[in-house]
């Protein structure tokens, strides 16, 4: 391939290394990034907001495995990304953000777009911020990041080039030099940790996100040794059926008690973070063990007994490999449904009308179905009491906590998953943030059903504010009418009028030309608004 301009270059260098979908906004800044990207058979995906942008790029790359790349401009580009970039950092998803720059802006002030630190901002979100002044440093920090999302924490990456540079004739990156070989054989790992299981008589695992790429294994592990579980919501879906596994009740605070029946714990691919638990501390009274592929991580908990940095998927299978460690246990399968039990209706309880549509969404939905949710009271719930069979398909901005991320996130996955279903589950005030990336949801076709749970308020702040007996302030704000808004973007809207008809209208949704509003509040399960 002869000389060409550098940003169309870097669109064919992403080609090559398997990137077959941008998202992103052109600008004048980063124009010739844009100049390769039809030439190299790149799917470019328009959002409406670098906010959405980003969130898309998230949400591509947890439903496909692959890396989520945005092209972004300079200054306030990079800004508007940077929640997103926040987000990815904080749930460990490897999306990439390429960003254009200024050439100089030490000496000359008042230039369009500057900033005082564009690097130094990016780095506030990112795992590194770095800027690539030539086309041999871009392809090199390009590969440097694909080669660190396969090796280890996946987290997001953001490369600027400086303007001048992305339109200087530039020759093509060099060949790619084929997949990494990231994995050993945690075997000295696997047998400390089968010695522990053989001497314990009552083991118990807590597993997040970091074990879902290894869970039908550690299911197997927990069947073998006869372990009870708790995942964190994360974690969902990891040892499900499974007669001894808890669920996702780890923040309910009797889940404490019940964790200290255990002598031996062992937490896998988790931060045990205070999204995770909501208190202090674990619960633990035994030994405790924790496996985790950041070393950051493996000193967080000053009683841990055992600090091994092992990729999970890899150690469960190391762990099958061993014989020995099968056996007794002092778990009972009725005490752990009877917890389960208590906990769902405390759930219900703390916010009521939410379960039974749950109950009724998780009965229609095909089983692949992969769901993205938004900071709003139906996925607090929906985390805990919706068991999921099928783990790494409930995604939600768990850590950074930020609203607006369902819409933007699930066409992402959508159009990493075409032709199987993706539901978005959104609250009245966080679908807000990002309302107008249902453009692009029309613009693409996506059979995109989106459940909109309007209560009219905040209504977990104010419930918040009751408790800490302050007078509830800036809690109320006028909506539009969801489904007319929806109807003029040109997608479909209904306001189904009971639970089932709920259920019904999601199922219609997945069929349809075009993506589906469905408002639902509080009355459609019998529940007064508010």
């Amino acid at each position: 391939m002869s000389k060409r301009p550098l940003g169309a270059q870097i669109s064919h260098m992403l080609k090559s290394r398997g990137v077959d979908v941008i998202f992103g906004i052109p600008g004048v800044h980063n124009q010739e990034m844009y100049r390769g990207i039809e030439e190299a058979g790149i799917t470019h995906v328009l959002a409406r907001h670098e906010q959405g942008a980003g969130f898309m790029a998230d949400g591509y790359a947890r439903a496909s495995g692959k890396p989520g790349v945005a092209y972004i401009i300079t200054g306030p580009g990079l800004c508007n990304i940077m929640t997103p970039l926040g987000q990815a950092y904080s749930d460990s998803v490897p999306v990439l953000a390429i960003s254009s720059c200024l050439d100089e802006t030490a000496a000359r002030r008042g230039q369009l777009h500057q900033m005082l630190d564009q690097e130094a901002a990016g780095a506030c979100v990112c795992e590194w911020s770095l800027e690539a002044r030539d086309a041999e440093s871009a392809y090199a920090l390009i590969d440097r990041a694909l080669t660190e999302f396969a090796a280890g924490r996946p987290r997001p990456r953001h490369i600027q080039v400086p303007i001048r540079a992305l339109e200087a004739p530039a020759a093509p990156a060099p060949e790619d030099t084929g997949a990494l070989q990231t994995e050993t054989v945690p075997q000295a790992a696997a047998e400390r940790i089968a010695a522990a299981l053989k001497d314990a008589e009552a083991p118990l695992f807590v597993f997040g996100g970091g074990a879902v790429a290894g869970a039908r294994d550690w299911k197997a592990v927990v069947e073998r040794v006869r372990a009870a579980s708790f995942t964190t919501y994360a974690g969902r879906g990891i040892a499900a059926g499974n007669a001894l596994n808890y669920g996702a009740y780890l923040a309910r605070p009797e889940s404490a008690a019940e964790i200290a029946k255990a002598d031996l714990v062992v937490a896998v691919g988790t931060e045990l973070s205070e999204v995770d638990l909501w208190r202090d501390d674990l619960g633990h009274r035994g030994r405790f063990i924790r496996v985790d592929i950041d070393p950051a991580e493996l000193r967080a908990n000053q009683d841990t007994e055992l600090a091994l940095q092992a990729d999970a998927a890899a150690l469960a299978r190391a762990l099958l490999g061993l014989d020995g460690f099968s056996g007794k246990t002092r778990w009972r399968e009725t005490e752990v449904a009877e917890a389960r039990a208590r906990w769902r209706a405390e759930t219900d309880a703390d916010r009521p009308g939410i379960v039974p549509i749950c109950d009724a969404l998780r009965q229609a939905v095909p089983a692949e179905t992969m769901i993205y949710s938004d900071m709003t009271q139906f996925a607090y719930v929906a985390k805990e009491v919706w068991p999921m069979e099928r783990p790494g398909h409930w995604h939600h901005p768990f850590g950074f906590g930020t609203l607006g991320y369902a819409l933007p996130a699930a066409i992402g996955g959508a159009v990493a998953r075409q032709g199987r279903p993706t539901l978005c589950i959104a609250g009245d005030y966080g679908f807000q943030y990002t309302i107008q990336e249902l453009g692009t949801a029309v613009e693409l076709g996506l059979p995109l059903p989106i459940l909109l749970w309007d209560n009219g308020k905040l209504k977990e702040i104010e419930d918040s504010m009751v408790r800490a007996q302050i007078a509830p302030k800036a809690v109320v704000a006028k909506n539009p009418d969801f489904v007319a808004l929806a109807r003029a973007y040109g997608a479909h809207a209904v306001a189904p009028d009971s639970v089932d008809g709920v259920a019904q209208a999601v199922l219609r949704a997945f069929e349809a030309e075009g993506p589906t509003l469905i408002h639902v509040t509080p009355a459609v399960s019998g529940q007064e608004p508010g």
